[in-house]
């Protein structure tokens, strides 16, 4: 499989349109204070994880950065803002030029993040970086929230493989985000075929109860499905009786026979019959693989379960209970009103409190690469001789610089998840794996 597969994004339109109202309405008013020129940074952050998770992960920057290319007024967009009321005749003209001209630097995609992460970096015109708000959280709201969940599986799973079935439970365009997330945080496939076909994510699938219930008989069934996909396949055997269906499915098929899936039921107890009964079939290498409403802690509680493998939907899709990363988009610094010189800017506001200045990262490890802290400072780092430097170019003077492919963020995230502390991987409620150190030298006061 190739790391970068040279499909289009879809929907293939441009993505400018995909921001809230109020995004135009400060740029309108900024432009008419002058305000609008101004260099700016912005940051994305997350004040906490969601209760009782120990880490979070990066996921939707390769989307991000496709969706910044894109972003682009076209006629057609401009022609409905002015006849709508949303832009005024200024507005309108800065809009059909707009093309993102600044710097951004991210955390890479499928390392690791924790509260405080200033996990991506936004530098421009403050007219620039503010148009970017919306579309950017939108994607890494999402994409961050499903590949956090999806770790959790697959640390769950212990290495058994994890198939990502999620696409009918949610809208049709997430489906295709949630599976390359998911993939990204180490799921072995995706039931979407628009996933495999545009992020090269390999692809799987057999039947469903339908299928078995169109036919006159399970034999039937089972028959056609083995003739058209051949022995390696996986019949589902829970339509009617369990036993019964694994008995057919052999005498049909042959002790070869790929793999059985169970979808409802007592899973634990039937899995472990059917494993019995395979065997006493001479099927001992034919594959279990369960689905049906799972999550990470019915992963978990499966684990002396003899199976080969999970079929995960709704829970993944929807982030385990955290749909959002809770990610923000914030101000932290804009030039001063008598030159070029940042100047710190935080909100002061009881309960959301901000922290002015542009930060940089780097994660602090022992001598055997474990994580020790995320030191977040005000100022360029200087790293120990094990630290880890997290930000890296992503947008330079408006051109990208840092896409990569999913396979290269898969494999980071396995590297940043081996450097975390034992017990960052645990499913029980705690605290972020390793703290976050602000580093206050140059902050505003």
């Amino acid at each position: 499989m190739t790391d970068l597969v040279n499909h289009p994004p879809a929907p293939a339109h441009g993505t400018a349109l995909l921001t809230d109202q109020y995004e135009l309405t400060m740029l309108q008013a900024a432009l008419r204070s002058g305000a609008a020129s101004r260099r700016a940074v912005f940051e994305v952050f997350a004040r906490h994880l969601p209760h009782g998770r120990r880490y979070g992960v990066v996921a939707g920057t390769g989307r991000l950065l496709d969706a910044v290319e894109r972003f682009r007024f076209d006629p057609a967009d401009l022609e409905f803002l002015g006849g709508a009321g949303i832009a005024d005749e200024a507005t309108l003209a800065f809009l059909e030029s707009y093309r993102f001209s600044g710097n951004i630097w991210g955390y890479s995609e499928g390392d690791c993040y924790f509260p405080g992460s200033p996990i991506l970096v936004v530098e421009g015109t403050f007219a620039e970086a503010v148009l970017l708000e919306t579309v950017t959280l939108s994607i890494l709201n999402h994409d961050c929230a499903i590949a956090s969940a999806a770790s959790r599986m697959v640390t769950a799973a212990d290495d058994r493989p994890l198939i990502e079935m999620g696409s009918r439970r949610t809208h049709e365009w997430a489906a295709v985000a949630s599976a390359r997330a998911a993939y990204l945080a180490g799921f072995a496939s995706t039931s979407n075929v628009r996933a495999a076909y545009e992020h090269g994510i390999p692809s799987a699938g057999t039947s469903a109860h339908a299928f078995s219930l169109v036919h006159d008989s399970e034999r039937d069934a089972f028959t056609a499905q083995l003739e058209a996909l051949g022995p390696a396949t996986t019949l589902l055997v829970d339509t009617y009786d369990v036993p019964r269906a694994v008995r057919t499915a052999i005498e049909v098929a042959g002790p070869g026979l790929g793999a059985v899936r169970i979808d409802s039921g007592d899973l634990p107890v039937l899995a472990r019959q059917v494993r019995a009964l395979l065997d006493e079939l001479g099927a001992k290498h034919t594959r279990i693989v369960l689905t049906g409403d799972l999550d990470e802690y019915s992963i978990a509680a499966l684990g002396a379960v003899p199976v080969d493998g999970y079929g995960v939907g709704t829970s993944l899709v929807t982030g385990s209970g955290a749909p959002t990363a809770a990610l923000v988009y914030k101000l932290v610094a804009r030039a001063s009103s008598s030159g070029d010189a940042l100047v710190p800017v935080a909100k002061r506001s009881v309960g959301k409190p901000g922290r002015g200045g542009r930060k940089w990262a780097v994660r602090q490890r022992d001598e055997h690469g474990t994580a020790l802290a995320e030191r977040v400072s005000l100022a360029p780092p200087e790293p120990g001789p094990h630290d880890r430097e997290l930000l890296v170019p992503l947008v330079t003077a408006g051109e990208v610089v840092g896409r990569e492919g999913v396979e290269a963020a898969r494999a980071r995230h396995r590297a940043a998840l081996a450097e975390l502390p034992p017990y960052a991987l645990q499913l029980s409620r705690g605290y972020p794996a390793i703290p976050t150190v602000f580093d206050p030298n140059g902050e505003e006061s």
